[in-house]
């Protein structure tokens, strides 16, 4: 069962290779990407049953044993990290098929789309299945040197403009990420993370906790946690829909995973919960807030994706099993509805032209399909029961509750009053462009939708209802990660050999 866990990263990389071999033949070249994705995504099931039955699932590549060798590890958190990864990145690739070539002139070629799409796919895996910090960081760069390209698809104004500040963001927390991994090598002599579970308890406080806020805001910028998440909003919404779209749904996550893996495997006991509830809180008000204030769907999205980063963060400081199982089904639950919102504003860019709330209108009206796949996750995200939004806005609160304090109860109003801001983001923008009489950009003849494009939302919107159907069984998986994760053992067992120290 070993032999499967390379393959999330290696199958994207072969599917890169052909896709480019296949530079003339786009319909291979499609068949190709998706067979890779699907292929992804089987492998990444299996390894979470493997996981949840077995526990941990490990290859040394090379042969090397650890610490010596590159090590991946499959546990319960990065095969659940997997399945979901790949389960959206195929629907936005099914998306990004069905659009065509996008923008009509704005767009790169299918020969540079599908490659380097397939290259942002493994670099996601490997930061998921990584076991030392150094194949982490590697993982970050695969995904964001893809990115780089992606977010700047057609080489407009506009995307060379916010794609330069989303490339300069990105080196510069890469470069703190790398003086962190330089750090910590100087400090313990090994980036294996199941050896420096170990050697940083030896540290001294002073030496570790140093450590632990350079990682931690190496990957705060990543995950957009205020008051490192500027770059955001600016960056996210000239990007094309499926872009965007996967973006928005993995990319800030890997930071989270990032800081979830952290701060259980190597840093536990929770000396900068106090730090990271402070901007938790300040991640959902502020980021909430600056949705409210939008006038174009996007934006308004990039916003609230800022904002519900602070939930996730909440978790993670709580330090407790509630908190981490709370934070692991938030994270899987923000992924597919963030996604799918926004390819539904690339519907609504499809149909009307534009995404701006001040020329949109009567969409109910006009795609009643459109409203619904819009609507359904509207509501999810604003966690209205009984969908998997409120359930695992639920989860944190009551975590929140049974950790006592100043701090967690503060931390709780404020993820209510996020929730009651995001309600009312989603309905002024159900209420304008949907509800009320038509307006300029949807008033024009009607634009037949590509069907593949709604049939890829469809799915992701289904897979949003799955995940309230199956809350029973998802909330025992997050809950058995979180456990693992609190007691660290299953994981540093299954890497590393019983006499090494």
């Amino acid at each position: 069962m070993s032999a499967l866990v390379p393959l999330p990263v290696v199958v994207p990389l072969l599917g890169a290779a052909l896709t480019l071999i296949l530079t003339n033949r786009p319909r291979l070249q499609r068949l190709v990407s998706v067979i890779g994705l699907t292929t992804t995504l089987l492998v990444a099931v299996t390894l979470l049953v493997q996981a949840y039955r077995h526990g941990p699932v490990v290859v040394r590549v090379g042969g090397w044993p650890a610490p010596v060798g590159i090590v991946l590890v499959a546990d319960q958190l990065a095969a659940l990290m997997l399945v979901v990864s790949s389960a959206v990145t195929l629907c936005v690739l099914l998306y990004s098929i069905g659009q065509g070539r996008g923008e009509t002139g704005e767009t790169a070629p299918v020969s540079i789309y599908h490659p380097t799409y397939l290259v942002l796919t493994a670099g996601v895996t490997n930061a998921f299945l990584a076991g030392d910090l150094f194949n982490l960081f590697v993982g970050f760069e695969i995904l964001l040197a893809a990115s780089f390209v992606l977010i700047t698809l057609g080489g407009t104004e506009t995307r060379i403009r916010t794609g330069s500040t989303y490339v300069v963001v990105s080196i510069l927390s890469s470069m703190i990420f790398l003086a962190a991994v330089g750090l910590v090598y100087a400090a313990t002599g090994t980036l294996n993370m199941a050896q420096l579970a170990g050697r940083l308890d030896a540290l001294s406080p002073g030496v570790r906790l140093a450590l632990q806020l350079t990682l931690l805001l190496a990957f705060a910028i990543k995950a957009a946690v205020f008051p490192v998440s500027a770059w955001l909003p600016d960056s996210y919404p000239t990007a094309p829909a499926p872009v965007t779209a996967v973006f928005a749904g993995l990319l800030t996550k890997v930071g989270v995973y990032a800081i979830i893996r952290t701060e259980t495997l190597l840093f536990p006991g929770g000396q900068v919960s106090g730090l990271l509830m402070v901007v938790a809180g300040l991640t959902m008000v502020v980021g909430i807030l600056g949705a409210a204030a939008q006038s174009d769907m996007k934006r308004l999205f990039s916003f609230t994706l800022v904002s519900h980063i602070g939930y996730m963060i909440f978790g993670v400081a709580l330090s407790s099993v509630a908190g981490l199982a709370g934070a692991i089904f938030y994270v899987v639950h923000h992924i597919t509805i963030q996604t799918t919102l926004f390819l539904v504003a690339g519907l609504v860019e499809e149909r009307a032209g534009s995404t701006d709330l001040r020329r949109l209108g009567g969409l109910a009206r006009i795609a009643p399909l459109l409203a619904v796949l819009f609507f359904v996750p509207a509501m999810n995200l604003a966690g209205i029961p009984p969908f998997s939004g409120f359930l695992g806005k639920l989860g944190l609160l009551q975590a929140g509750v049974a950790a006592g304090g100043t701090l967690p109860a503060v931390l709780v109003g404020a993820g209510a009053l996020t929730s009651l801001l995001t309600l009312y983001a989603a309905s002024r923008v159900w209420n304008i462009a949907f509800w009320r009489a038509p307006r300029l950009a949807t008033a024009g003849p009607a634009v037949r939708l590509p069907g593949l494009m709604v049939g890829a939302t469809a799915a992701l919107v289904v897979l949003g209802l799955a995940l309230t159907l199956a809350a029973g069984p998802l909330f025992r998986v997050t809950v058995d990660a979180a456990t693992d994760l609190r007691q660290r053992t299953p994981y540093v067992r299954a890497v590393l050999p019983v006499d090494v120290p």
